[in-house]
């Protein structure tokens, strides 16, 4: 039996704590991990159920180490996430921001606040593992020159101050997460699902071009087509790609993705769930 319900990246208050209980609920009990290689393991050793796992952020882009580790691992999708993502930035007290001379947070939440930087050009952006780990190692070693980026509850929990609010450089930032399991999930077709694969072109002339086509064909929507480089072969990718099915076109889907196969060098289905979209 699996000790924790789910594990994370990050400490209390992250914003995968966050999306961990948007899509198991507030009783589950979760493992915070420091890092998300250790989330994986968790999984694969039993010890979490499920595993919790950022991808995409509406600033910044991909979550790259997320979407490798995806395709490194033999896991499934089954379920995914859409997390306001509000940036504060918070301090020990005491502190001031005109004191600040570092601001440490993820890289991807760093990313998100180019414009606070640009007019706070005395302050140096420092990366670190997770936004509310940046928060804890300020508050307990109670640093006087040095604040962290992450969400204002993380203010609450650490006995922070909340020196400037919602820093993202626009109010639309929302993240993606997705819910990882050693077992595949079980398709709902009465809802608009999406289905994730990871796809090794053929090495031939227009091996792109006729991997689309089924889907063009059969008017199946592709929200996200992201190439990623195959370690130990240099300059060959794999093709990390997400597509969308309307209540009811499983079975077109399906088909798309059989004719492909046939075609590809390789493909491999990380998993069919359903689709969640931002909310305002």
């Amino acid at each position: 039996m699996p000790q924790y319900d789910a594990a994370f990246q990050g400490s209390r208050g992250a914003f995968s704590e966050i999306a961990s209980w948007e899509m198991l609920g507030a009783a589950a009990s979760l493992l915070p991990c420091p890092r998300l290689e250790e989330v994986f393991a968790a999984v694969h050793s039993g010890t979490a159920r499920y595993g919790v796992v950022p991808v995409e952020n509406s600033l910044a882009g991909s979550v790259i180490l997320g979407v490798d580790l995806l395709i490194q691992h033999e896991l499934f999708v089954i379920r995914e996430t859409v997390c306001r993502i509000d940036h504060a930035v918070i301090g020990a007290p005491g502190v001031q921001l005109k004191d600040v001379r570092k601001l440490m947070s993820h890289p991807v939440a760093l990313a998100q606040c180019e414009h606070f930087f640009q007019m706070h050009p005395q302050i140096q952006p420092v990366p670190e593992y997770d936004t509310a780990g940046a928060v804890e190692k300020v508050i307990k070693e109670n640093q006087r020159d040095s604040a962290a980026i992450a969400g204002r509850r993380t203010a609450e929990l650490f006995g922070g101050v909340v020196l400037a609010d919602k820093i993202q450089d626009h109010a639309e930032n929302f993240t993606r997460f997705l819910l990882v399991s050693p077992e595949k999930g079980e398709p709902d077709d009465s809802v608009r699902n999406k289905t994730t694969i990871v796809l090794k072109l053929a090495n031939t002339p227009g091996s792109l071009f006729h991997s689309l086509r089924p889907f063009a064909e059969r008017g199946i929507d592709l929200t996200k087509i992201e190439s990623r480089p195959i370690k130990g072969s240099p300059f060959e990718y794999l093709f990390y790609i997400d597509l969308v099915s309307e209540p009811g076109k499983m079975p077109v889907v399906l088909e798309a993705v059989t004719e492909l196969q046939k075609i590809s060098a390789s493909l491999r289905v990380l998993g069919t769930y359903p689709k969640t979209d931002a909310r305002p």
